[in-house]
């Protein structure tokens, strides 16, 4: 009998041992997880054992909210996620309208200060004018917010009223006007104007839905007053909608001519291309660009290169050849994913390089081209990308933005470091908001942009900034202030030109000393704005 027992009992022993090792190992060695899934399946079960076992309490909505910018910036810089109440004011500018009080403001000594009304705009109506101080909305504080707070609490639905406390000069006491928010148009097309009897100028700021007729319409007065050549000028636009640069390129070369196409791995090839109906086909044409040129400023400036319809001038592009779609979460937040490269004519990606999960070097390579020198020099630029050749046979390069074909260096000559610290600071701005502030009857008696730089011009300005800026404790430098007397000058006198006006008075007063500018006009009146294949 006991011999007929030992297996059963041996087995018991077994079993037993089993038990008591497997309580022990997961009481002292940590808990093995039983799941073999990878993948998105692997992320969802991280979040239930985070829900199921966490020690405090967590809410797992923000978790998620948090996690969705850093997974997305591993696959490269432009995929992003738009959290729900930031996505329509993210859409908002390329929209051509937002919903608001119309106004330009900034904020001066903790105060909001009205710069400028926007004409026919709900400010307006209700006659608020530029130098106010709004204190309060709404009977809510504005002293020394941000202004990011500042706009939420003057935007608003269309339709609802705010109530602004105004503080307005040679007022006894502060004024209390209700403004009813509307509709405030974004305009794009900042400028437009004559640079001489034969010359347009149009200066884009960005590609938004409302671009293209904003853009016919300046072509329209323009060519009233006798355009006969065109300077577009894309310095410092960002981009924005694709399909928009597209048909407005469009406007400027012949039928069937190939703007850009598109490609990914799960999109196939997409080639967009002219239709003919342009109505400046054969106008010259010149394209400004620089360093902060992307995007869609990129595919505009890419097709009148590759197609050897005008010259572009001025300095490197910035170098982003990535589509993104944005998809909506039901929530409202959305995902703005890369799903495409989009190439130029000539079959160039002029994306340049960057490393997933490198999000910080790939902002800095601007600071990195000021480094080797790029923004003085041409020959500092590494073009390193494959050589691709224009319709008629120009070699162009792709793999980091579009190289002009006339180069412009930034000017640097009249820098130094006191004029470096004085706009660091803000004092310029801060200088040109004060002067507007106390001499608007004397400004706005002044017509044109010519009598007000005359004007400007016999105010002293170097000196009664200097003196301005030491009180606020910069310290004067004579030989410095002496030396960058031209640039200070300049810079003053736009902004207290911009500060009573507008942009366009502004890029008046500045295109006259603008080197591509006057770059442009030498190859205008030489009838060179469409390039040729130099002979060997």
């Amino acid at each position: 009998m006991k011999s007929r027992f030992t297996p059963l009992l041996l087995a018991l022993a077994i079993i037993a041992g089993i038990a008591i090792g497997y309580f022990y190992t997961s009481q002292f060695a940590g808990t093995r997880l039983n799941f073999t899934g990878t993948g998105s399946d692997k992320l969802n079960y991280l979040m239930q054992i985070i829900r199921d076992n966490y020690v405090d309490t967590v809410d797992m909505d923000k978790v998620i909210e948090d996690a969705m910018p850093e997974i997305l910036a591993e696959l490269d810089p432009h995929s992003s996620y738009i959290p729900a109440s930031e996505a329509k004011a993210s859409t908002e500018e390329l929209d051509g309208h937002f919903s608001g009080i119309g106004i330009r403001f900034t904020v001066n000594k903790d105060t909001v200060n009205v710069m400028n009304v926007i004409k026919g705009g709900p400010s307006e109506r209700v006659g608020l004018l530029p130098g106010d101080r709004l204190i309060a909305a709404n009977d809510s504080s504005l002293i020394g917010k941000d202004n990011s707070e500042i706009m939420s609490r003057l935007r608003g639905p269309k339709g609802t009223p705010v109530r602004l406390t105004v503080v307005r000069s040679g007022s006894q006491k502060p004024l209390v006007l209700t403004v009813v928010r509307g509709d405030v148009p974004v305009e794009t097309v900042d400028a437009y104007f004559m640079l001489d009897k034969n010359t347009g100028y149009i200066s884009i700021e960005s590609f938004g839905a409302n671009t293209y007729p904003e853009m016919l319409m300046a072509l329209a007065r323009l060519n009233v007053e006798g355009m006969k050549n065109l300077v577009v000028d894309l310095r410092g636009n960002r981009g924005g909608y694709m399909q928009t640069a597209i048909i407005m390129v469009n406007e400027f070369l012949q039928a069937h001519q190939l703007v850009v196409y598109t490609e990914g791995l799960h999109a196939e090839r997409e080639d967009f291309t002219t239709d003919g109906r342009g109505s400046f086909q054969d106008m010259p044409i010149i394209v400004l660009v620089d360093e902060g040129s992307a995007s869609a400023s990129e595919i505009f400036a890419g097709a009148i290169q590759d197609n050897d319809r005008g010259t572009i001038i001025g300095r490197r592009t910035f170098g982003k050849g990535l589509v993104q779609q944005p998809m909506e979460f039901q929530d409202g937040s959305i995902v703005r994913l890369t799903i495409a490269r989009y190439y130029t004519p000539s079959g160039r990606c002029i994306q340049k390089p960057y490393t997933p999960g490198h999000g910080e070097d790939y902002e800095n390579d601007l600071i990195m081209r000021y480094e080797r020198g790029e923004f003085f020099s041409a020959d500092s630029i590494h073009q390193d990308g494959p050589a691709y050749s224009t319709r008629i046979g120009r070699k162009v390069y792709g793999g980091g933005g579009i190289m002009p074909d006339v180069f412009i260096p930034e000017d640097t000559a009249l820098y130094t470091s006191y004029y470096r610290e004085a706009a660091y600071r803000g004092l310029l701005l801060q200088y040109a908001f004060d002067f507007n502030d106390q001499n608007r009857a004397q400004l706005s008696k002044l017509k044109t942009v010519g009598e007000m730089e005359q004007w400007l011009k016999r105010q002293n300005l170097l000196e009664r900034f200097a003196q301005y800026a030491e009180k606020k404790g910069l310290q004067r430098r004579n030989l410095m202030l002496q030396r960058s007397a031209p640039l200070f000058e300049r810079t003053l006198i736009a902004n207290i030109i911009y500060d009573a006006t507008d942009q366009e008075h502004r890029l008046q007063y500045l295109c006259k000393q603008d080197p591509a500018i006057i770059r442009a006009l030498q190859i205008m009146e030489e009838g060179k704005s469409v390039p040729t294949v130099e002979k060997e």
